[in-house]
């Protein structure tokens, strides 16, 4: 289980982008050992390489991007967090387009796109990244701390002053099989006060009710409702996931938010 792993076969495929609302096209291709996860943009001179590195990221408004020598990929946090929950250490990921497609909001059609062309392990060991002692930071009303643990676990408290939301906690010990099951299918989830003001703005011009929950002052406005009751804070444990997968290798530790 601590063999490096990579995908098997190259995957396709086309969606919306979040942000600008175009058509994005996609390409993640097998890449050799210690390679990680590399970012490159089809549609820019160069072939510039962006690895996911958390020195590489460039901006945490709205989306997780990266970036380098002025080349940019943003909201690659669903996809670096299905290729952690899968246990993919390296893979090359082509885009024509400066963002990830959003798919609906979760990782599951990522997952599912890995799970397709399946994985297949490498002659060398991940390196593990094991928390000895207790680190946090804090921003405003937001804390995250590292915490020893003989395992990768995470704990996750969110309070929005909303009906719907409220205050969810959600505890996981994390293994693929908790991932799949548990964790990707939570979408994004926003506020129709806040899209109304983004696309006003020329943002989330391809935000819609097929990629992300939305709640009025109310209720959620999707049909369809939630795929569980405290998806609101698995989607932020799914963000964590990807966006902690930006250190480079495994966590041996507990994350508390």
């Amino acid at each position: 289980m601590f063999l490096q792993r990579t995908i098997k076969n190259e995957i396709n495929c086309r969606n919306i982008g979040l942000h600008s609302g175009r058509k994005v096209g996609m390409t993640i291709k097998p890449a050799s050992v210690d390679e990680g996860i590399v970012f490159i943009r089809k549609d820019l001179p160069g072939n510039i390489s962006i690895k996911a590195d958390f020195q590489n990221v460039r901006d945490t408004i709205l989306a997780t991007t990266v970036g380098l020598n002025g080349a940019t990929v943003s909201t690659v946090e669903h996809l670096l967090s299905a290729f952690c929950g899968m246990g993919v250490d390296n893979a090359v990921v082509e885009v024509d387009a400066p963002e990830i497609p959003i798919m609906d909001g979760s990782a599951l059609p990522f997952v599912k796109l890995l799970k397709d062309v399946g994985t297949e392990m490498q002659n060398k060991c991940k390196k593990l990244l094991v928390i000895l002692k207790p680190i946090s930071v804090t921003d405003g009303d937001g804390k995250a701390m590292f915490l020893p643990s003989p395992k990768f676990k995470i704990t996750y408290d969110i309070d929005f002053g909303h009906p719907v939301i409220g205050r969810q906690t959600y505890d996981m010990t994390f293994s693929d099989v908790v991932y799949e099951r548990d964790i990707c299918a939570a979408r994004t989830f926003g506020f129709l006060k806040d899209v109304e003001y983004l696309q006003a703005k020329g943002l989330a011009l391809g935000g819609s009710l097929k990629n992300a929950v939305v709640l009025d002052d109310h209720k959620v406005i999707n049909k369809e409702g939630l795929r569980c009751d405290d998806e609101f804070v698995k989607h932020k444990i799914l963000d964590a996931i990807g966006d902690l997968s930006l250190l480079g290798m495994p966590i041996i530790g507990h994350f508390i938010a």
